[in-house]
């Protein structure tokens, strides 16, 4: 019971900040709010584990749509809480359970750059391609959007969504090594 009252208080507060970042940096684009929102999500997953990174990272885009930052369209929510999940999983998988086998032989935790710059572009290509995929191939011809509109949405999930799942996550990492070693 206690450990499920700490995850849901740590996730609580990584959706608090998430939602304070989305709107603050509103008005500075998609490369900032994007930027950060990545950011949160890995800082989720990598502190408080998979589950508390999923759960911010589906209700990430609910409230980007219900604050009028993310797309006007509300089929397109679901692919962006599916691209958002495919990034904390594949963070999880190839960053997070790393350190965690290391702590548990009680090796010093050395995740080298190279693996982290690794698992960065790893899960922000994949998390790319779900989303400039389903939103372009699927979402979009079935709704039938203007092309004007629709040239607009995949503009805007294409490359800034690998550029900013790739910036967000990159600095996590840093902040990430950085507090592990302030913690310990």
């Amino acid at each position: 019971m206690k450990s499920t009252t700490k995850l849901i208080t740590q996730t609580a507060v990584m959706i608090a900040l998430l939602i304070v970042l989305q709107l603050v940096t509103k008005g500075f684009g998609q490369f900032v709010t994007g930027s950060c929102v990545n950011g949160i999500l890995a800082l989720s997953v990598l502190f408080f584990g998979t589950a508390s990174g999923i759960i911010v990272a589906v209700l990430s885009p609910i409230f980007a749509f219900i604050f009028g930052i993310g797309p006007a369209l509300l089929p397109v929510v679901p692919v962006i809480c599916l691209g958002n999940t495919v990034l904390v999983v594949l963070l999880d998988l190839l960053v997070r359970r790393r350190y965690l086998k290391q702590e548990a032989t009680g090796a010093e935790v050395r995740v080298g750059a190279a693996g982290n710059i690794s698992a960065v572009i790893c899960a922000a290509v994949c998390k790319f391609a779900v989303l400039f995929v389903l939103v372009s191939k699927l979402i979009l011809p079935v709704l039938s959007v203007p092309e004007k509109q629709a040239a607009a949405i995949t503009a805007a999930f294409s490359w800034p969504q690998l550029v900013t799942a790739c910036i967000g996550t990159a600095v996590a990492l840093l902040i990430y090594s950085r507090l592990r070693k302030i913690i310990k």
